[in-house]
């Protein structure tokens, strides 16, 4: 089984460990990746804020790198490069005139024969969820999380078409296939203001501090999240907003990668953990106890 894989700025750099996770898990599984050669980032929303051209150019130009490759699907784990590989190639497919735009901007033709999926979406195959499965060492019984999504993995649902784009469950049904318990919530899908995190910080710290102490209040152990972007500001905005608030978050952030490989038997340096900032290792020695 093998796929394209385009891990995006995000998992070459301040999410490496998702990057590291992600690859862990695909090789116990027998999945194969190949990163295309010579990608370039997808612009996530500073391209398509500042021109829609560039906004669909840039994915659109990824997309036929693949193409020109052979690759015919493409899992892109980063919620904002997935958001905009689906909405370029949605949006070059309903508007004959930006796909005109942007084969002239990247001087080829694109034919829309890349498939794009998330992770969520490759580990929920029937084939991949029985291998899964069949190969969990440590099941994750007695831990309880709160599966949050952020707002990019499934908006707009006519372009992502992706779970559900109110209550995604994708995540917690891979999660309790685990032995994991997932908490009913109310902060699935809501913005963790990543756009605004040099911007406007004061806005990040009260949505991290509402999101981590409602997952509390029902009573989860850790956050694990498909998004690099809401890992840095849940991750590393937690230790501010306490100082901020006078309230105690201590909330580990992990990636859901990073719970599937645990549950492979997999240990916490070869999935990453030692790079959050949040001490994650209560979660550590509850899985591997």
């Amino acid at each position: 089984m093998k796929f394209a894989y385009f891990p995006g700025c995000s998992l070459h750099s301040t999410s490496s460990e998702y990057d590291k996770s992600f690859r862990a898990v695909c090789a116990a599984l027998g999945i194969e990746l190949e990163e295309p050669k010579k990608w370039i980032c997808c612009g996530t929303t500073p391209a398509h804020a500042t021109s829609r051209l560039l906004g669909a150019a840039l994915p659109v130009k990824n997309l036929r790198i693949m193409e020109e490759q052979g690759m015919t699907e493409v899992v892109v784990p980063c919620a904002a490069c997935f958001s905009r590989f689906k909405c370029a190639d949605h949006d070059i497919g309903k508007d004959p005139q930006l796909a005109a735009d942007v084969a002239q901007a990247i001087g080829a033709e694109y034919g829309r024969t890349v498939k794009i999926r998330h992770p969520l979406e490759l580990f929920l195959r029937e084939d991949v969820r029985a291998i899964l499965r069949q190969k969990v060492a440590r099941p994750l019984a007695g831990l309880k999380v709160a599966c949050y999504y952020g707002c990019l993995l499934t908006r707009p649902p006519e372009v992502t078409q992706f779970d559900d784009t109110e209550y995604p469950m994708s995540m917690d049904l891979l999660l309790r296939d685990l032995g994991a318990e997932t908490i009913d919530w109310a902060y699935k899908v809501e913005c963790c203001g990543a756009s605004l995190s040099l911007t406007n910080s004061d806005i990040i710290l009260d949505l991290t501090r509402k999101i981590i102490l409602d997952a509390k209040a029902r009573g989860a152990l850790a956050l694990v999240v498909a998004c690099p972007l809401c890992h840095v500001n849940l991750d590393s905005r937690q230790f501010q907003a306490e100082e901020k608030y006078q309230t105690r978050l201590e909330m580990p952030v992990l990636f859901f990668s990073q719970l599937i490989g645990l549950a492979l038997g997999l240990s916490g340096k070869e999935l990453g953990t030692d790079k959050h900032l949040t001490d994650p290792s209560a979660i550590l020695s509850a899985v591997q106890a």
